[in-house]
C-alpha cells in the first residue's frame, strides 16, 4: 500500500498535542463538508482494488465511495433505495475477488436488505439486487457465526416485529445471490431496542461470537452444540421508570497491555453515559466504571491501540451535545483499566452519527474516520504519533 504525503494532500489541522501525557495527535481533515442529510455511516474498503484503503459514506439516499490518494468522491448509488438508507457492510459477495456492499434501507418502514455489485466502472452507478427485509432493520455486519467457513450477514433490528423482542439474524450468501433466497437463521430473538452488536471470539474457542447492546443492557450470544445460548453480562444504566431509559446503545470490547480485557459501552440508547466493564480475574462478572458523563446522544464507539503500548485506548463520537459535541479518545490511566482520560479531537465540528478505526495513510497507526448527522460531514483524523 503506497504511504500518502498528506502534506500536499491536505491542511492539517492540530487538534491535540502530545504534551506530558504522551498521548498521539491527531490532524483533521473534511472528506466531504456536505454529504447529504445525514451521515449515517461511514467505512473503509479498496472499491478500486488497486491496494489502497478507500472510504465510503453511507447517506440516506446515496453512498459515494472517496478514491485514495485525493479523496475522490463517485456516487455509486442514489435513489436506489428506499429512504433511509442506514446501515452497510463491505464484503465480496459474489466471489469475484471485488469488493461489495450490503446495504439496510427503509429502516423507519418496513426495512428492506440489498446487495450493490458493481459493473465494468465502479464509479458509475451500481446495479441492486434484493436481500431480503426486515422490519426496522438498523445495524448489519460480516461475520461467520454459524462456524461453516465464510461469513454470514448478521443484521440487528432495532426494534421487534414479531414474538418477543428483536430477531438477530444470520444471512447466508446462496449460490447464486442475485436470484437465489438468502436464507436467514435466528440467533436470538427476546432482546428489546438492539441499538448495536459486535462480534468478537468472545472465550478463544476459535468461533464467533455475538455481543449486543439493547434495553436489557449487554448480551454475550454464542452457538452450542445444543443450539444457541445468551448469556447476560451486563445491565447497563438502570433505575429509570422508562424502560428505554435504561440499558446500552453501543459495545466494543477492548484489550488491557497485561492481558485482561474490558467492555466499552454508551448507556442508554442516545445516551448520556460512557462506561467501561473490566472483569475480575476470580470471577465472570463484569464491574461497571462510568467514565464521562453529561453528554447528548452518543452514537458512535471503537477500541483501538492508538499509541502503540499495547493497551487499546475507546474513540467516542456524541451528536447533540449543545456546542461541544464532537469526536473524544479515552486513555486508560492504569494497569487495570478502571482509569481513563479524555482526550478531545474534535468540539463542534462533528455532530458524530458514526465513526470506524482503520489505518488509512498506511503508516502502521490506526485512524479516526467520522461521518455527521447534524453537520452532514465526512471527515479524517490522522494519527501523527508519536507512538511508544
Amino acid at each position: 500500500m503506497r504511504k500518502i504525503s498528506f502534506v500536499l494532500v491536505f491542511m492539517a489541522v492540530c487538534l491535540s498535542a502530545a504534551g506530558d501525557d504522551g498521548f498521539p495527535e491527531f490532524a483533521a481533515q473534511v472528506i466531504d463538508a456536505s454529504v447529504g442529510k445525514v451521515c449515517y455511516a461511514v467505512t473503509v474498503a479498496d472499491v478500486d482494488h488497486d491496494g489502497d484503503a478507500d472510504i465510503v459514506a453511507l447517506t440516506e439516499n446515496r453512498v459515494i465511495w472517496y478514491e485514495q490518494p485525493a479523496w475522490t468522491s463517485h456516487i455509486i448509488l442514489q435513489d436506489q433505495t428506499p429512504l433511509d438508507n442506514v446501515c452497510i457492510a463491505p464484503h465480496d459477495i459474489d466471489g469475484d475477488g471485488l469488493v461489495d456492499f450490503a446495504i439496510g434501507a427503509g429502516w423507519t418502514k418496513t426495512g428492506t436488505l440489498h446487495w450493490i455489485h458493481r459493473g465494468k466502472d465502479p464509479k458509475a452507478l451500481w446495479t441492486v439486487a434484493a436481500i431480503g427485509e426486515e422490519t426496522s432493520v438498523h445495524r448489519m455486519r460480516w461475520a461467520d457465526v454459524l462456524g461453516k467457513g465464510t461469513p454470514q450477514l448478521v443484521v440487528s433490528p432495532l426494534n421487534g416485529s414479531t414474538g418477543n423482542g428483536v430477531r438477530l439474524l444470520a444471512y447466508e450468501i446462496p449460490e447464486s445471490p442475485a436470484t437465489s433466497r438468502w436464507t436467514a437463521t435466528v440467533l436470538d430473538a427476546d432482546l428489546n431496542r438492539m441499538h448495536n452488536h459486535w462480534h468478537v471470539d468472545f472465550d478463544a474457542y476459535n468461533s464467533i461470537d455475538t455481543i449486543t447492546a439493547s434495553r436489557e443492557g449487554l448480551s454475550l450470544i454464542r452457538r452450542t452444540d445444543s443450539g444457541w445460548e445468551r448469556e447476560h453480562l451486563a445491565d447497563g444504566a438502570t433505575g429509570s421508570d422508562d424502560p428505554n431509559q435504561n440499558g446500552a446503545g453501543e459495545v466494543k470490547l477492548g484489550r488491557l497491555a497485561g492481558g485482561g480485557r474490558f467492555l466499552t459501552s454508551v448507556e442508554p440508547m442516545h445516551g448520556t453515559q460512557l462506561a467501561v466493564y473490566v472483569q475480575a480475574a476470580d470471577t465472570a462478572s463484569w464491574k461497571r466504571h462510568v467514565i464521562d458523563s453529561g453528554f447528548v446522544r452518543g452514537h458512535a464507539l471503537w477500541t483501538a491501540d492508538f499509541d502503540g503500548d499495547g493497551t487499546d485506548e475507546i474513540a467516542f463520537g456524541h451528536s447533540d451535545t449543545p456546542q461541544t459535541f464532537g469526536v473524544h479518545v479515552y486513555h486508560a490511566m492504569n494497569k487495570d483499566g478502571t482509569v481513563w482520560k479524555k482526550q478531545i479531537l474534535d468540539e463542534g465540528g462533528m455532530a458524530t452519527e458514526d465513526l470506524i478505526v482503520a489505518d488509512l495513510t498506511s503508516d502502521g497507526r490506526p485512524d479516526i474516520l467520522a461521518g455527521g448527522r447534524a453537520t452532514h460531514n465526512v471527515k479524517l483524523y490522522v494519527n501523527t504519533g508519536p507512538t511508544k
